[in-house]
């Protein structure tokens, strides 16, 4: 079944039609310079740059491509204005030309991202999901079964990273900007806590790590906005920030899989496209005997590629949604 997938589940407007687990076309257009000035997603901006994007990314995609035979479109968790847009073209292009109709879990579409590597991973396997807004560990035990292992407690690890480069004056987003401002930095050479690392469940936590981060350099009891308390070394700090939160994610990502008798281990979500994360991750898993799956970097961040993909697989067991399909903004 040839799949249109749509994705608006954040800033990222996404269109793309896949087809037996392969990517006929699509499109990704980001609004990176948008929010940067707000050091944030504004979620009415958001919504506005969506609306008009969309339709141009439509015709961008089917243009190339021909007819679709379904629509696949996130609908949770997400942005509920972000999401309410992307439904709503989904929605139409589905009654438009008489199509099935489908929600997707953005989450599950993370992990499902996997399917689209050749060779894909073949179920059970772990899977670890990092973003600006999740971090969440999966069991896959079977195909189209999805377990949630366990989750961050508080903050993401994409918030971490984002909010850790705002108190040391980065650009947003911020796990790119820490990534560049790591390279030649001492990562021992801050001491960071490292949350729930080896706590006996698969959460995690890594607002201590933030607010680890803000004291060093505001001190103690201090605002992100004060005055730096002593001087620091920003590659040094970056790249201390980065080897914790790469530390944690991929300890227990590897402790999971092997707790399990799993061997294999996927990653996914917009923090997998860290560079340190990855190596780490693959030397984690190779030493534990564990096939390892990471998409490319373009496939770790939001594309509607996975929610197609995702799509197939709920459609291909016969779940259809009707117009009244609605966004669910914190679903589990």
């Amino acid at each position: 079944m040839r799949v249109l997938g749509i994705d608006t589940s954040c800033d990222e407007t996404s269109v793309a039609v896949v087809e037996e687990r392969r990517i006929v076309s699509g499109v990704v257009r980001g609004q990176d310079s948008l929010h940067q000035p707000f050091g944030g997603v504004v979620p009415e901006i958001a919504s506005r740059a969506h609306v008009e994007r969309m339709l141009p990314a439509l015709d961008e995609v089917l243009g190339q491509e021909g007819a679709a035979e379904a629509v696949a479109v996130t609908n949770r968790p997400g942005l509920v204005g972000p999401l309410l847009v992307g439904l709503s073209a989904a929605k139409a292009f589905a009654y438009a030309h008489g199509l099935p109709l489908v929600g997707v879990h953005h989450l599950e579409a993370h992990v499902a991202a996997a399917y689209l590597l050749d060779p894909p991973p073949e179920p059970p396997f772990v899977a670890l999901i990092a973003s600006g807004g999740h971090t969440v560990l999966y069991e896959v035990p079977e195909p189209g079964r999805y377990v949630r292992l366990g989750q961050t407690t508080d903050d993401a690890a994409g918030e971490c990273f984002d909010k850790c480069a705002a108190v040391l004056g980065l650009p947003y987003p911020g796990g790119p900007a820490i990534e560049k401002a790591a390279r030649g930095g001492d990562p021992s050479a801050l001491d960071l806590p490292r949350p729930l690392r080896n706590d006996p469940s698969d959460d995690f936590s890594f607002s201590g790590l933030k607010t680890a981060v803000l004291y060093r350099i505001k001190g103690q009891g201090k605002r992100r906005r004060d005055p730096d308390a002593a001087p620091y070394d920003v590659a040094d700090v970056a790249a201390a920030v980065q080897e914790a939160i790469a530390d944690v994610l991929t300890f227990k990502a590897v402790r999971a899989a092997t707790r399990r008798g799993h061997r294999r281990l996927v990653l996914g979500g917009g923090v997998a496209a860290n560079t340190r994360l990855r190596e780490l991750a693959t030397a984690r898993a190779r030493e534990a005997g564990l096939e390892i799956f990471v998409p490319p970097r373009a496939l770790c961040t939001d594309n509607a590629a996975m929610v197609a993909v995702r799509g197939a697989e709920l459609l291909a067991e016969g779940v259809r949604d009707g117009l009244d399909l609605d966004a669910m903004p914190y679903a589990e």
